[in-house]
Order: structure tokens, then sequence, then C-alpha cells
């Protein structure tokens, strides 16, 4: 008898296991994204990304470059009254279009370069004001060209410049300032998180958006443009109903569509 029931026994165990494992292949068939990993396992995606929100934000670099203290961020708006607009740039026969080329850039000035998300944030994004002088004016909708200093080698050995990275325009065609002589860029840092380092690849860092967003006042940045007319409003009708759907655009157009709209007493 004795020696049935350590049969019994061990016939039990071989069953709990080898249901125990069928059920554990059963939910892992179950998970249909596992596929489109690109061969990392989800288990490690997670992981990296576990540890991403925990660093400390790249060793909590606090972008605070502000040109002068103030008790309300540049980035932000009040709503008390719509602000007065000196009345130009409104009479366009057609939108301004590549004032500034890569070869004849207009050398502008970082004003303040401002990180507007929490510290747990997955990432870091910057409001970037800066000093054009009006020199190169736009429509709300458009983009601007930057032009990251240093050289790009190529594969035949030889060095040329950067190209320009285009950027939507964040703020109205009057400014963060209602003058018109500064305009505004909102910048997501570009940077590659590598699962395998457990560490951020600088060899794979955005190279316009890190100088941006690293950028002192005072500063001298290359600009080109402004470019693109298929995401400029029309003005015709004051009440027109806009929905308004980020897809890869980012939040910049609309800032400045909203400041036109709610924030300027424009003609």
């Amino acid at each position: 008898d004795e020696r049935r029931q350590r049969t019994r026994s061990s016939d039990d165990r071989r069953n709990t296991k080898r249901n125990g494992t069928m059920q554990f292949a059963t939910k892992n068939q179950m998970k249909t994204k596992a596929f489109v990993t690109g061969g990392v396992r989800p288990q490690v995606l997670r992981q990296a990304r576990r540890a991403q929100r925990k660093v400390p934000q790249l060793q909590a670099r606090q972008i605070r470059c502000a040109a002068e203290v103030q008790s309300t961020p540049t980035y932000m708006a009040t709503y008390d009254a719509k602000k007065s607009v000196p009345s130009i740039n409104e009479d366009y026969e057609k939108p301004p279009s590549n004032t500034f080329t890569p070869k004849k850039p207009l050398e502008a000035e970082i004003v303040s370069v401002e990180r507007i998300v929490g510290p747990n944030a997955t990432g870091e994004t910057c409001h970037i004001v800066i000093k054009t002088d009006g020199k190169i004016p736009f429509i709300e909708g458009q983009s601007y060209g930057i032009i990251p200093p240093g050289e790009k080698t190529m594969p035949s050995g030889k060095t040329k410049p950067h190209a320009p990275r285009l950027y939507s325009i964040a703020s109205t065609r009057y400014g963060d300032k209602y003058d018109g002589n500064t305009t505004s860029l909102c910048v997501r840092r570009a940077t590659f998180w590598c699962p395998e380092l457990q560490a951020e690849d600088p060899a794979k860092k955005g190279i316009c958006s890190n100088f941006l967003c690293d950028a002192k006042p005072g500063d001298k940045v290359l600009m080109t443009g402004p470019v693109g007319t298929s995401m400029i409003l029309n003005e015709e009708d004051p009440n027109a109903v806009h929905i308004m759907v980020a897809t890869g655009t980012g939040i910049a157009p609309y800032r400045s569509y909203w400041r036109r709209m709610f924030l300027e007493d424009t003609p």
C-alpha cells in the first residue's frame, strides 16, 4: 500500500506539472502582441521602459534657462482679456515661403528654453523662444527649419553641414510677447533607450532636438523657411468650428491657433 501511494503521488506531481505547463503555454499563445516586438521579448521591453521611467530624467536635467525670472512661465497664458497686437502681417496675398534658405539662413538668438513636462514624464519637452526681430515672418500652421551646428560625414568620407530639421511653429505671428519680434518652438528631446545597455545610446540621439533643448539664452541658431501651407487655417469665417487632431504634428501648431483665436485682439 505504501508503495502504491508513492507511485500515485509521483503521478499526481507529473500531471500537475504537465497541466501547469499547458496552462502557461496557452496563456502565452494569447499574447498576440509578442510578434511585433522585433525579436525582443515583451518582458525585456517592459523592464527597459520601467528602468527608463526610474532614471531621474537624465540626471535631473532641469532646463530652466529663462532669460529673466518670471512668476508665470513663458509657455503659459492668461485668459483675462485679449491682448492688443500691432496690426502687422495681416494682409498677405500669399503665405511667406522660404524667406531664408539653407545656403542663406537667418542667424537668430535663443531667448529662453524651459522644460514643460514633469520630473516623472517619459521624455523631455521644451518650450523654446527665439528672437528673430520680425525678419522671418510666417502664418500660423507653418514650420521653420533649424540647422544644427556641426557636420555630417558621408559614406564617401566627405563632410557637409547638417541639413535643416523642420519644426512646427508654436506661437502666433506676433510671438509670445505679442510684438512680432520672437517665435516659439515646442521641441521633444529625441533619445534612444537601448534595452541591451539599459541606458541611453548617445550615438543615436537626435542631433537638432538635443542642440535646441541644451541651448542657453544668447546662443545663436540658424533658421530657414518658413515652409508649408497645408496647415494654414481659413480665417474667412470667424465662427468656424475646428476639430484638431495631433497625428504626428505635435501640439505646437495647435498652440499657435489657440493663441490667435482666444488671446489676441486681431483685426
